[in-house]
């Protein structure tokens, strides 16, 4: 069998290496170097407690890679401890309260702390503005650099062949598969895996296939001067989202967290979501944020329903989606690929993945079907 997976980021190098040991598989990625977009924007924490029930399975399924990966891959490890603090304000209560009956459902490990308590763990919050936390212990900086190169050695190793500048101009299919056009090479062969991100509905558009309705939606980062002290404080997060603020070293990366719907694109910071953020968190803590190092805007993408879009085309199945991550991509990147894998060759679901609960159906791109043109309604 001939794959041809679209797309360099974490999501398409997960999916070729597990495709890999079973197919001839060819990766496209437009851009120059891989991982260029969102993966290589992200704020690279292992957050269990994050995303939609459909979505958290494919978390845990990844721990065990995370936490383990093959030594010949990897050059240091790929988890650092660090945990997460959710933190409310008195009107932000009910919010956390729910966001810990859901956490504590899909069996992650979440406590309740006072205000004291959360204090005590960054004393940079200021008390008033505290009512309450829950912490997540097992929370952990990823290496995102280090996994998505893991991936690529494992991809490679198995003789994924990659071309970086190369741009899916489109793709047809009659009844002895695909030829896709990318350039001046033309590609044949049996399945193509759509893992293009933000560009998932264009590529489906250039393969003649309806899209889901993706909606990419920025999100904006900048780092701030920090205290080597601070080093050891835990990602702070807003129960609302309305910020968050995680050590980089000395530094402190921190998001305003938006969520503004627009185009696939390069997106570029805009001043006014830095100058949100620094008022909201300088607010809530003591840290008198004035100066920004470095700001950078990524873009992370949905479906209608917040869910991952993972399986074979409704109407066409040789057409297989693997998208919508919605900033839960590099955490979930490990399980994620290798259920693409499997729903592309139609072999048996990892019987890890079984364990962890993940639901096939509630992720399939079938879930869509007779009414997909009203998918971003």
């Amino acid at each position: 069998m001939r794959v041809l997976v679209v797309g360099g980021g974490i999501a398409g190098v997960s999916v070729a290496a597990a495709l890999a040991p079973h197919a001839a598989v060819t990766l496209v990625e437009t851009e120059g170097s891989l991982a260029y977009h969102t993966t290589g924007r992200s704020a690279a924490l292992y957050f269990e407690n994050y995303g939609t029930p459909a979505t958290r399975p494919l978390s845990r399924a990844s721990l065990g890679y995370l936490r383990d990966p093959p030594p010949v891959l990897v050059d240091a490890p790929l988890l650092a401890p660090r945990g997460a603090l959710t933190v409310a304000a008195a009107d932000g209560l009910d919010r956390l309260e729910a966001t810990y009956v859901e956490g504590t459902a899909l069996g992650t490990t979440v406590e309740r702390l006072t205000a004291e308590e959360a204090v005590s763990l960054c004393p940079a919050l200021r008390p008033g503005s505290v009512a309450a936390a829950l912490w997540e212990p097992e929370a952990a900086d990823i290496d995102v650099a280090g996994l998505h190169q893991s991936i690529v050695r494992a991809g490679r190793g198995g003789g994924v062949e990659i071309l970086t500048g190369t741009e899916l101009a489109g793709a047809q299919r009659d009844g002895s598969g695909w030829t896709a056009r990318m350039g001046d090479t033309v590609w044949r062969g049996d399945v193509i895996v759509n893992a293009a991100g933000a560009w998932g509905d264009v590529v489906a558009g250039r393969c003649g296939v309806e899209p889901v309705g993706l909606i990419p939606m920025r999100r904006t980062a900048f780092m701030v001067p920090g205290e080597p002290a601070w080093a050891a404080w835990p990602m702070v997060v807003e129960v609302g989202h309305r910020w968050y603020f995680k050590p980089d070293g000395t530094q402190l990366l921190c998001s305003p967290a938006e969520e503004n719907a627009c185009e696939p694109c390069d997106p570029r910071p805009a001043e006014i979501d830095v100058a949100l953020a620094i008022d909201r968190i300088n607010q809530a803590t003591t840290l008198a944020i004035r100066t920004v190092r470095s700001s950078w805007t990524g873009l992370r993408t949905f479906a209608a329903d917040r869910t991952m879009v993972i399986g074979p085309d409704a109407d066409c199945p040789d057409f297989v989606w693997l998208v919508g991550q919605g900033g839960t991509g590099i955490q979930t990147a490990p399980a994620a690929g290798r259920l693409a894998a499997a729903l592309a060759l139609d072999r048996p679901i990892p019987g890890d993945l079984v364990d962890a609960g993940i639901d096939v159906a509630a992720l399939s791109p079938s879930r869509f079907a007779g009414n997909r043109r009203d998918a971003t309604a």
